[in-house]
């Protein structure tokens, strides 16, 4: 089993940028692929980013490409959102979750989640 706490979220004006962070218990972090979802209130929680156990794939949302990276640090068990060119939407709670299967967008196929960080985006 793993415990992930995440960190790093705030509020922040629109263009501006925030770095993520999810920390993972135990030893056996690099068995895990690795997510990020987030849920804006009235919404279903929805995917961000991910990344695979080695960190040598990474896959986006369409609406963070090119503006969201997604990196892991086996050494220190963290998962990392770095965050730049917000917009007032990216506004949600954000969570990061860890799965015992390969890389994807289904919240299904996650078997571990943190409690979440707010971001909020003023415009």
């Amino acid at each position: 089993q793993v415990q992930l706490v995440e960190s790093g979220g705030g509020l922040v004006q629109a263009g501006g940028s925030l770095r993520l962070s999810c920390a993972a218990s135990g030893r056996t972090f690099s068995r895990y692929s690795m997510g990020w979802f987030r849920q804006a209130p009235g919404k279903e929680r929805e995917f961000v980013a991910t990344i695979s156990r080695s960190g040598s794939s990474t896959y986006y949302a369409d609406s963070v490409r090119g503006r969201f990276t997604i990196s892991r640090d086996n050494a220190k068990n963290t998962v990392y959102l770095q965050m730049n060119s917000l917009k007032p939407e990216d506004t949600a709670v954000y969570y990061c979750a860890a799965s015992n299967s390969n890389v994807s967008p289904s919240t299904a196929s996650y078997d571990y989640w943190g409690q979440g960080t707010q971001v909020t985006v003023s415009s």
